[in-house]
């Protein structure tokens, strides 16, 4: 079975998270969204609200499934028999960042392979920090989050 990893953060999970979570369960037997802790990141959503929210998004895609984890990269791939990790990238920033760390895991276990999946362009803007300062001035979500997190955001805001 070819099992990949999707890691990110997800505070919160977004169009473009999506985007590349379904091309990547195109492709692979399954697709397991890696939720990471992130506690240096000081997210506004908890672990266990970014699960809930990746759960819900991606509920209508069979192969999918979420986990939490909290320890290298690497290990998590190890324990859940992944060999490969499929990454999302926007533009040239996002890959020499994501040129390193694919660097840093090959060092670290030679056997984990990175696939990179290129954004469209109607995400190439899209991050999860600039949904956050969206919603923080109360506007439009629609295009950029599933429904689940809009609501989810509209609730941390006050809407």
């Amino acid at each position: 079975m070819r099992r990949a990893l999707t890691p990110g953060t997800f505070d919160p999970i977004t169009a473009g998270h999506l985007d590349v979570i379904t091309r990547a369960a195109q492709i692979m037997d399954e697709v397991v969204v890696a939720v990471a802790a992130s506690a240096k990141k000081r997210p506004l959503f908890t672990l266990e609200e970014r699960v809930a929210l990746a759960r819900e998004a991606t509920a209508h895609l069979p192969n999918v499934r979420v986990e939490p984890f909290d320890c290298l990269l690497i290990d998590f791939a190890r324990q859940l028999d992944a060999r490969v990790v499929v990454k999302g990238l926007r533009a040239i920033t996002d890959f020499e960042y994501e040129f390193q760390q694919t660097a840093l895991n090959y060092q670290l276990d030679s056997d984990l392979e990175t696939i990179f999946i290129m954004s469209p362009p109607e995400y190439m803007y899209l991050s999860s920090s600039v949904v956050r300062e969206i919603a923080s001035f109360h506007g439009d979500l629609t295009q950029f989050v599933p429904d689940c997190v809009r609501q989810a955001l509209e609730e941390k805001f006050g809407d």
